[in-house]
Formats: C-alpha cells, sequence, structure tokens
C-alpha cells in the first residue's frame, strides 16, 4: 500500500465512477482497476460493490475513506510542515534559566517569541547557572540564561550574549525596619547596616559569580560576610529574609517578588552590577534557537 493507491482508492470513491476517476488522475481505466484490486487483496476486504452500471462504495470501504482522506490531508501538509520546521516557525525550543531571571528579561523573551511563534513547543526548566553550562556542554537543552562566571571564560564550544546588567538591592526583613534593628538614611541601607547583619545568599557552588560579586561588595567595605545560611532559589533566599533568618542582596528586579515581611531597599551609591546573559552552543543549530536568537537581538536592539 502507497500513498497513490490510496489517492486512487479517494478519487474513485468521490467519482463513483472508474473512467472519470482515471480521468481526473491523468491515467487509462485499466491499470486505476487494478490498483484498487490490488489494495482491496491487500486489505482482504472488498472497497467497492461493482455492476456494468454503478460502483458503489461497501460499508467498509465508506468507513476507511475518511481514513484515508485524513492520510492525505496529512500527506499533502507534510511540506508545509517541513518548511516551518526548517524556518524555526514549528518544533521544540528546550530553554533554561537561572531563578532569577524569571524575575527580568525572561518573561518577555518568551511572551515575544510565544506570540510570533505559537506553533513552538517552550520547554522552560529552572537550574542554577553551573548546572546549565555543564548540561549544554553534555547536549541537553538549547540554550540557557545564566550568570556567567565573574574572573573566568565560559568552556570555547559555548557561545555568550548579555542581556542585562542590574544593581544589588537589599531584601530585609520588615520586622527588622519596624524594631529599628536596621535603619534607612534617605531610603537606602548603608554599608554598615549590611556587613553588621547576617547574610543569606546563594552557595558558591551553583553561583560563583553572584558569590563572589557579594563577597566582593562586603571586602571593598572593609568587612565581612557573615553567612547564616544558604538556598540555590531566589524564591526561598526571599522567603528565608521573611523569616527573619537575614538580610540578602538580590538583583534589583526581585523587587517583581512580593513577600509579605519582605522590603526591598536601595544600596547606596557603588551598588555592585549583577550580568545574565544567554548562553548556547556554537554548533547549535536547531531552527527554533535560531529564532528566539533574532528575538533576543530585536529585544535588546
Amino acid at each position: 500500500m502507497d500513498v497513490r493507491q490510496l489517492r486512487h482508492f479517494a478519487t474513485v470513491a468521490e467519482t463513483l465512477h472508474f473512467g472519470r476517476a482515471a480521468e481526473r488522475l491523468g491515467m487509462t481505466q485499466p491499470p486505476l482497476s487494478q490498483s484498487i484490486q490490488a489494495l482491496e487483496r491487500e486489505l482482504r476486504a472488498p472497497l467497492f460493490l461493482r455492476t456494468k452500471r454503478s460502483v458503489a462504495l461497501t460499508a467498509f470501504g465508506a468507513a476507511w475513506l475518511v481514513h484515508v482522506r485524513a492520510a492525505l490531508d496529512g500527506v499533502k501538509a507534510l511540506p508545509d510542515i517541513a518548511r516551518r520546521l526548517r524556518d524555526g516557525e514549528a518544533g521544540r525550543l528546550e530553554l533554561s534559566f537561572v531563578s532569577t531571571a524569571d524575575y527580568s528579561i525572561l518573561p518577555a523573551l518568551v511572551r515575544r517569541y510565544a506570540s510570533l511563534y505559537p506553533d513552538v513547543d517552550i520547554a522552560l526548566s529552572e537550574a542554577t547557572s553551573d548546572v546549565q553550562i555543564a548540561a549544554l556542554l553534555n547536549g541537553d537543552g538549547h540554550a540557557g540564561i545564566i550568570i556567567p562566571p565573574a574572573r573566568e571564560a565560559l568552556p570555547p564550544a559555548l557561545a555568550y550574549r548579555k542581556l542585562v546588567s542590574e544593581p544589588l538591592i537589599a531584601a530585609v526583613p520588615e520586622s527588622w525596619l519596624a524594631e529599628k534593628r536596621l535603619s534607612l538614611s534617605g531610603g537606602k541601607l548603608s554599608a554598615a547596616n549590611v556587613i553588621a547583619s547576617p547574610l543569606v545568599i546563594f552557595p558558591k557552588r551553583s553561583a560563583p559569580a553572584f558569590y563572589e560579586l557579594v563577597m566582593d561588595y562586603y571586602a571593598t567595605r572593609g568587612g565581612q560576610a557573615r553567612i547564616v545560611q544558604e538556598a540555590i532559589q531566589m524564591q526561598t533566599i526571599i522567603a528565608l529574609v521573611s523569616a527573619g533568618m537575614g538580610i540578602a542582596l538580590v538583583p534589583a528586579s526581585l523587587r517583581h517578588l512580593a513577600r509579605t515581611g519582605v522590603r526591598y531597599v536601595d544600596l547606596p551609591e557603588g551598588a555592585p552590577m549583577l550580568e545574565t546573559g544567554i548562553a548556547w552552543r556554537r554548533d547549535e543549530t536547531a531552527p527554533t534557537l535560531t529564532r528566539f536568537l533574532e528575538i533576543v537581538g530585536e529585544t535588546l536592539s
């Protein structure tokens, strides 16, 4: 059985006349009859009731015709499907991201991409930068939104583009402000207050660039961080701040993460700047990624 035979069957079923069906198909009647007979032998059931004056579908033939038409429609659609897959208008995009990106650049990028390419299946997964980099090097996923290493280059196999750079701010327990345990000057938290407060932070192994940025802030101001708790998700860090475990230095975009008991306050001038960017394999050829990177470029231009 092949597509040619299915077209033969569907055309005879539409015309209920072998002569007219052969003419429509651009062939003579004998080979058309032979094609239908071969199909019936393969199916081991008659498709048509034939007399000298008429041709009619059998009950089996009428029921099978529905599925044949669906199959032929599917075959007809294959060239357009291939084009859309080739051009990145359909398919799958696997994108990982650090938790901080969920409150800054990620929503806008995904929203824009999904509106332009609604037939692409977007698979999002949250992971720390180290996990994302290892996965990309292992051939998993298409791209990752990461915090790049501060003091070393990414592996040569990966390409990288900066997405956003934003200052760190302090997330503090509101109760500490009410109790005067912390005080603000001009709406900002002084470096002395930051240094004197217990700190909640990402572990160094999971976010080395972020960790080093915070540690440098303490060191350049003559202090040392007193780390009381580590967590690998920003939501967890903010929850710990809400519980009064300590303060946290977080990207300014975290203001979008509202949490009862937490207040976000600016640091004085010279606040550390955190960079977030997108990394992908240089040899990755997925058309969906090409389209996504185009949107990244349009968003940043």
